[in-house]
C-alpha cells in the first residue's frame, strides 16, 4: 500500500504567464517534490483524457463541446478571469481522467490515499459554465464517479480554498449523498457561500459553509473546523473523503486575506487524514485548487505529501501571520444551531 499521485506535463501547457493561475504554480511544486525526493516515495497514476461520459457526470454535453472546441484556437478568454489556449481542454480532461483513476485505485485498495497535482483548478466550474480560472470540476466528477461506478454510498468533499467552491456546491445542491464543507473568505469572489446556504430539497443540510471574515486568522479557522466542520464530517460517516485544497488562504498569498500559516494547513490536513482513517478506511484524495504564491504552494504541498505518507516532518519557513485575527464565536454558535450541533 502506498500514496498515489497524478501529474502530467500537459498540465503546464495550459498557461498564460502574466495570469495568476499560470504554469509556474504547478512546476514549482513538482520541482520541490523532486528536489526533496518526496515524489519518489509515491506511486504515479498516469493522467489520461477523460471520456465524454465521464465529463458528463457533472457537465452538460454542449459545454464540454465548447471547451473541446477551444483546442482549435491559439488563445481566448471565456470570462474576464478564465483563459484557454489550444492545450487547455487536454489539460483539464487529463486532470479529470487522472482523478478518476486515482480514486478508483484508492477505493479498490491498491493505494492507501493520493494527491492530484493538476491544473487548471476546478471547484468554480458549474454544469455549463467556466468560472474563476476553472474549466471542469475535477473533484466533483471524482465524487460522482465514486458513487455511480464504485458503489460508494456517501462522499465528503472538504474545500479549504479561500474562495467558495460555488461549482461544487451547485452541482451537489440537491444530492444527499455528497457532504460539501467549504471554508472561505466571505463576502468575496464568487459571492456565494453564506452560512444559510445549506443545500436544497433532498440535499438540505448536507452543504456546510464556513464563511470567514476578512483577516480571520488561525484561531478562527481552527475553531470553525473543531466546532462545526469536523463534527459534521464525523456525523456524516463518508466512505470516501475528497479534498479541494487551495493555498490562497495563506497570509502571503496575493489574492486574499484570511491569513493562515502552513502550520494551520498542516493541522487540518492531518486531521482530515485521521478522520479518513476513522470513517472511510483511510480513503482520502487531495486535489490542488488555488494558491498563487509559489513558495507557499511548494512547501504546503510537500507537507501534504508527507502527511499522506505518514511522515511526521513539517516545514514552514514563512512563519505565522502578524495579524491577530477575528473573533468568530457568534458565527460558530450560529452554525451549530443551523446544523444541529451541540
Amino acid at each position: 500500500m502506498s500514496t498515489g499521485y497524478v501529474y502530467d506535463p500537459i498540465f503546464l501547457k495550459h498557461d498564460k504567464p502574466m495570469h495568476p493561475e499560470n504554469a509556474k504554480r504547478l512546476s514549482s511544486i513538482i520541482e520541490y517534490l523532486t528536489r526533496t525526493r518526496l515524489i519518489n516515495k509515491m506511486k504515479q497514476v498516469p493522467a489520461r483524457p477523460a471520456t465524454d461520459k465521464e465529463l458528463q457526470y457533472c457537465h452538460v454535453k454542449e459545454y464540454i463541446d465548447l471547451i473541446k472546441g477551444t483546442s482549435k484556437k491559439p488563445a481566448a478568454q471565456l470570462d474576464p478571469d478564465t483563459y484557454v489556449n489550444r492545450y487547455s481542454f487536454d489539460a483539464a480532461s487529463h486532470a479529470v481522467g487522472g482523478m478518476i483513476d486515482l480514486v478508483s485505485e484508492v477505493i479498490d485498495g491498491n493505494l492507501s490515499n493520493g494527491v492530484v497535482l493538476a491544473r487548471p483548478p476546478g471547484h468554480h466550474a458549474v454544469e455549463a459554465q467556466a468560472m474563476g480560472f476553472c474549466l471542469f470540476n475535477t473533484v466533483a466528477i471524482g465524487a460522482r464517479y465514486a458513487i455511480r461506478e464504485k458503489g460508494i454510498k456517501k462522499v465528503a468533499i472538504i474545500d479549504f480554498d479561500v474562495h467558495h467552491g460555488n461549482g461544487t456546491h451547485a452541482i451537489f445542491n440537491k444530492d444527499p449523498a455528497v457532504l460539501y464543507i467549504s471554508s472561505h473568505q466571505y463576502p468575496y469572489y464568487p459571492g456565494t457561500g453564506s452560512a444559510s446556504e445549506t443545500g436544497f430539497s433532498t440535499g438540505e443540510g448536507t452543504k456546510i459553509n464556513l464563511p470567514l471574515p476578512n483577516g480571520s486568522g488561525e484561531a478562527a479557522f481552527k475553531l470553525l473546523y473543531e466546532k462545526v466542520g469536523l463534527p459534521v464530517l464525523k456525523r456524516f460517516k463518508p466512505g470516501l473523503i475528497l479534498v479541494s485544497i487551495g493555498f490562497d488562504a495563506h497570509w502571503a498569498d496575493p489574492l486574499a486575506q484570511v491569513n493562515l500559516s502552513l502550520g494551520t494547513y498542516n493541522w487540518l490536513v492531518r486531521e482530515l487524514i485521521r478522520f479518513a482513517g476513522l470513517l472511510s478506511g483511510g480513503k482520502i484524495v487531495f486535489s490542488l485548487e488555488g494558491g498563487y504564491n509559489t513558495g507557499v504552494l511548494s512547501f504546503g504541498m510537500a507537507n501534504v505529501v508527507r502527511a499522506l505518507l505518514g511522515d511526521t516532518k513539517f516545514e514552514d519557513p514563512l512563519g505565522e501571520s502578524k495579524i491577530h485575527g477575528s473573533n468568530v464565536s457568534d458565527l460558530v454558535e450560529k452554525l451549530k444551531k443551523i446544523h444541529n450541533l451541540k
